[in-house]
């Protein structure tokens, strides 16, 4: 039920379907209990309620424990079940969901999400999905409640890989449109004019488009978690190196997150390396 869930849960509301929520901070779900969704005391219970089940949380560790803890929903998962874990988490923990879910008798897809909060809000978040298709295929109508670009991609694990492509993609990106946006602070250009012009040429991205004016502004407010970036950098470089790949250009974007995670920002969302790296230039 946070920055990503809460919306994700409410659009499935608003579109009529029986909801039955857990989230370990009671609170954060209470906006959707005043609308007559039904809480649940555990991933355990909660499976017992749902035919699909959606998890959203931080880290790969996060998942495992409400997937395989004594309260979690392997405990109680009977036949005929589909979970869907939309965390962005390790593609050999979601192979490891797929095998113990269908040694019970159900169905898992892994399936990461990328455009933060503001595709969360607007059910506009692209989903990449892995696991067995007709469960895919089943499941797609509900994906499209929450995303517009719903795609898949092969067997278990696979819709974690291609979050990892993603977020590598990102991490080079966002280093260039800070650098972009430090070289025209210094130069004395108009930085939201900078941004309209170019956002709309070849450098046109989503790091500059939709962080760049929350970077000009100084609003450091999290739409994607700096400890979860760093988190999904970890997990792309592990999986690299399984594959003999080394990504020199995401070790080095791990480098700078790691000064931004040292100087007190984990909180905060990536576009606070803007404020880092400026402190660094000024130095």
């Amino acid at each position: 039920m946070g920055v990503m869930g809460f919306s994700m849960a409410n659009h499935l509301l608003d579109k009529g379907l029986s909801l039955s929520v857990y989230s370990r901070t009671k609170e954060k779900a209470n906006p959707l209990l005043d609308k007559g969704v039904n809480w649940v005391n555990s991933p355990a219970e909660l499976v017992e309620e749902v035919d699909y089940l959606f998890s959203m949380v931080g880290y790969p560790s996060d998942v495992e424990s409400i997937y395989f803890d004594a309260n979690g929903v392997f405990r109680n998962l009977g036949e005929g079940k589909i979970l869907i874990d939309m965390t962005t988490s390790s593609p050999a923990l979601a192979e490891r969901i797929s095998r113990k879910a269908t040694e019970l008798g159900s169905f898992s897809l892994d399936a990461p999400v990328s455009g933060g909060d503001i595709g969360a809000q607007n059910a506009s978040l692209a989903i990449m999905c892995g696991g067995d298709r007709k469960i895919y295929d089943q499941s797609l109508n509900l994906l499209q409640i929450m995303g517009k670009n719903v795609q898949f991609f092969g067997p278990a694990g696979s819709g974690q890989r291609v979050k990892m492509s993603n977020q590598i993609l990102i991490a080079s990106t966002m280093i260039g449109t800070v650098e972009s946006l430090l070289y025209a602070e210094r130069a004395n250009l108009d930085l939201g004019k900078v941004i309209d012009l170019i956002g709309k040429g070849a450098a046109g991205c989503w790091s500059l488009n939709q962080l760049g004016p929350r970077m000009v502004n100084e609003d450091w407010a999290p739409g994607f978690y700096v400890k979860h970036f760093i988190k999904d950098m970890g997990i792309a470089l592990e999986d690299a190196e399984k594959m003999n790949l080394k990504l020199k250009g995401l070790e080095l974007a791990m480098t700078f997150y790691e000064q931004v995670k040292n100087a007190g920002h984990s909180e905060n969302g990536t576009q606070v390396l803007m404020n880092v790296l400026r402190d660094l230039n000024e130095q």
